[in-house]
């Protein structure tokens, strides 16, 4: 398991569009990921897990990854938070 903790920079958060972004990221690797806020947990790689969990801007997140390219995967999704989903 490969664990980051990353603060969502962008101000609507991980909705619609940056949760789309975040999501196909996501989908690029073979690991299982996962992102948290607080105590919840959601698939990193499902939409509506995202958005379930109501992450705003400012919000401090986990992103957790287990298999082959775990660490890969984790610190792609943390630098497409941290920029605030530029490209």
């Amino acid at each position: 398991m490969y664990v980051k903790d990353v603060v969502v920079q962008n101000q609507v958060g991980l909705h619609a569009r940056p949760a789309t972004f975040f999501i196909q990221k996501a989908n690029e690797f073979k690991s299982s990921i996962w992102v948290e806020k607080e105590e919840r947990r959601a698939n990193a790689k499902s939409l509506l897990g995202v958005l379930s969990l109501g992450i705003m801007g400012g919000t401090k997140i986990r992103i957790i990854a287990g298999g082959n390219d775990e660490q890969e995967a984790v610190e792609a999704l943390a630098k497409l938070v941290e920029s605030g989903f530029a490209d």
